[in-house]
């Protein structure tokens, strides 16, 4: 059975910074990566990196967000600095096996809130 557990969410000051982890279990991804839903917006891509270390950023976080992942756990990281409120969204891990079947799973999200 496959299970993401995600950690690290919390309440920051606009320009601190946050560290999220999540542990996956029960398979081998290849693609590993954070997304998340602000109230009243469709959920968006934050950050993905694969198992041979591609990484892709949205626009709105690169140079702020950095992902890393530890391939002998199985978990992957997100290190939000100069965090600003806009960046306040419940965010989600996703992890995808890749070929040959591509099978998706979400995490259950935890609460980043960025006060100004």
């Amino acid at each position: 059975q496959v299970q993401l557990v995600e950690s690290g969410g919390g309440l920051v000051q606009a320009g601190g910074s946050l560290r999220l982890s999540c542990a996956a279990s029960g398979s081998i991804f290849n693609v590993m990566g954070w997304y998340r839903q602000a109230p009243g917006k469709q959920r968006e891509l934050v950050a993905t990196l694969t198992s041979g270390g591609t990484t892709n950023y949205a626009h709105s976080v690169k140079g702020r967000f950095t992902i890393s992942r530890d391939n002998a756990k199985n978990t992957v990281y997100l290190q939000m600095n100069s965090l600003k409120p806009e960046d306040t969204a419940v965010y989600y891990c996703n992890a995808n096996t890749g070929h040959p079947y591509y099978l998706n799973y979400w995490g259950q999200g935890t609460q980043v809130t960025v006060s100004s």
